[in-house]
């Protein structure tokens, strides 16, 4: 009888436990309008940021398909502008 109690004080704590913390989630996670709101603060909503992103990208795949068409080192090249100036392999 005593292990019986035991275990439905141990299933009552583990229920209040789990209550509380579903209760607190509620309490702190934003409403829609927040969301919306968090969204159109994000950096990648900003045209200018989306540009230099889309630079960045294209600069990234020309030097990889510079790298993959030469013998050259291009991972020691001090300009990334620049078509060389850096060190070969």
């Amino acid at each position: 009888m005593e292990t019986l109690r035991r275990l439905l004080l141990a299933g009552a704590l583990l229920g209040a436990g789990a209550g509380v913390g579903t209760a607190l989630f509620a309490l702190v996670t934003p409403g829609e309008e927040r969301k919306q709101a968090m969204l159109k603060e994000m950096p990648e909503q900003d045209p200018q940021r989306r540009d230099e992103a889309a630079r960045t990208k294209e600069l990234l795949l020309a030097t990889l398909q510079e790298a993959a068409a030469t013998q050259e080192n291009v991972a020691w090249r001090k300009n990334w502008m620049s078509g060389g100036g850096g060190r070969s392999a």
